[in-house]
């Protein structure tokens, strides 16, 4: 008998491990209209609700009240964390902007993201007479007065160069509420290193919207350090409200990109912040502006896993929260397809980070 072969000494190949995939920050939905139809608006409230997201976000209104758009779906039982991206200063003074926070983190029994900006010179050219010569200093005051008064503070004879009040505190609610005020937190629209500078001396969080992730880690992000290290206070975390939608058969991301931002585009405060990020981007052509945010990726267009991997780029850009904005669908496909790219886009995102579904 021929003896048995001596068996082959199996050689160990070493398996390189694959990194888990980048985290997504949490993840939130922005209403990117001015709160009309509430139908409509319900049925994002009940998509954050049912999704388990961070918070609706809702900017300002002059059709109905942000803040009293909240109230009504508090009163449809859609309570919901709220948060404004951005309320105008020109519009309130702060103290009724302080009780306006303290009223919807009330009515839903839920933490308030109270975002402010200084907004268009020209809008604020209108209602005061002429722009605030300092958005910094307008934003800085605001928050200022803001933050004391929520926080159970008098203010008095502040004098600043925008805001003046000499007041008591706000009036507390009566002892028999059954809970503590949630939490409002204050936020500042962010598009340039400079505001994120004073945001991060006065501010929990940086607001942004068509920030790319490069310019938000390169910019945004150190001068938001920069800011808060001056005072010795944390660093506020960043929400970045980015625009996506899903690839779909016939749809075109440059005309979703262009129905949804045309007006900032044409804007020169959003067209030199796009610019300085390396976007060719002029007011004068909205149109191409578009194409700019789709091939610079600030447009997130693609399968819901493709979106989804950008959305993995702020986070590592810094963002520490992510607000969906699906403005492009809503506005030419309707609010049912809208939602449903945010739940495909949410499905993605946990499917990524093998997380749970709601």
């Amino acid at each position: 008998m021929n003896p048995s072969p001596t068996p082959m000494s199996k050689e160990r190949i070493p398996v390189t491990p694959v990194p888990p995939a980048t985290p997504v920050p949490p993840l939130s939905l922005m209403y990117p209209l001015m709160a009309s139809d509430l139908d409509e608006l319900a049925a994002f409230g009940e998509t954050v609700r049912d999704l388990a997201l961070e918070r609706l976000y809702l900017g300002q209104s002059l059709v109905v009240d942000t803040h009293q758009a909240f109230a009504h779906l508090a009163g449809r039982g859609i309570r919901v964390p709220a948060g404004t991206s951005v309320a105008l200063t020109a519009l309130r003074h702060p103290l009724d902007a302080a009780v306006q926070a303290r009223s919807v983190a009330l009515l839903t029994g839920r933490p308030v993201v109270a975002g402010f900006g200084a907004g268009d010179p020209d809008f604020v050219a209108a209602l005061r007479g002429e722009p605030y010569e300092s958005p910094l200093t307008a934003v800085a005051e605001y928050l200022a007065v803001v933050r004391r008064l929520l926080d159970g503070e008098a203010v008095e004879d502040f004098r600043g160069r925008y805001v003046r009040l000499d007041g008591g505190p706000l009036p507390l609610p009566h002892a028999a509420a059954a809970a503590p005020c949630p939490r409002v937190s204050l936020g500042v629209g962010v598009l340039r290193p400079r505001m994120a500078h004073t945001a991060g001396q006065i501010a929990d969080v940086a607001i942004t919207l068509l920030t790319p992730a490069g310019h938000l880690r390169e910019a945004i992000v150190p001068a938001l350090a920069r800011g808060a290290g001056s005072r010795g206070r944390p660093v506020p975390g960043v929400t970045a409200i980015v625009p996506c939608a899903v690839r779909r058969p016939g749809r075109d991301p440059r005309k979703l990109a262009f129905a949804a931002h045309a007006p900032h585009l044409s804007g020169e405060h959003y067209a030199a912040m796009l610019r300085s990020a390396g976007l060719d981007v002029d007011v004068s052509d909205p149109w191409a502006g578009a194409g700019a945010l789709v091939d610079g990726g600030v447009f997130a267009y693609g399968t819901p896993e493709e979106v989804a991997a950008q959305l993995t780029g702020y986070g590592e850009a810094g963002a520490t929260e992510i607000a969906l904005s699906c403005a492009g669908v809503l506005l030419t496909e309707g609010p049912e397809a809208a939602l449903a790219d945010v739940r495909a886009i949410v499905e993605a995102v946990r499917d990524r980070a093998g997380g749970p579904h709601p």
